[in-house]
């Protein structure tokens, strides 16, 4: 049987994502804080406060396509830190 699953990923801070919070920071004159504060306002905030780590999202992966997973299907994880609200 195959399994119907899907990991929905908001903000990652990969590096691409570090660089653009960067040049965000420095047109407006303030750190890379601030710069991730730019971002999070633009996509109507994260409410854990921070974009998800790139190894979040692999764990998350990584526990799918585990056996331990065997008997979840039809299910979308969304990880974005709360983003977008979800029940």
């Amino acid at each position: 049987m195959i399994s119907r699953l899907s990991a929905a990923p908001g903000w990652i801070e990969t590096e691409a994502a570090v660089a653009l919070a960067e040049r965000l920071a420095q047109q407006a004159g303030t750190d890379y804080a601030g710069g991730q504060q730019i971002i999070m306002n633009a996509l109507g905030g994260i409410p854990l406060g921070c974009p998800s780590k790139p190894i979040e999202v692999a764990n998350l992966i990584a526990f799918l396509a585990s056996s331990h997973a065997a008997a979840i299907t039809g299910t979308e994880y969304v990880i974005d830190g709360g983003t977008i609200p979800t029940v």
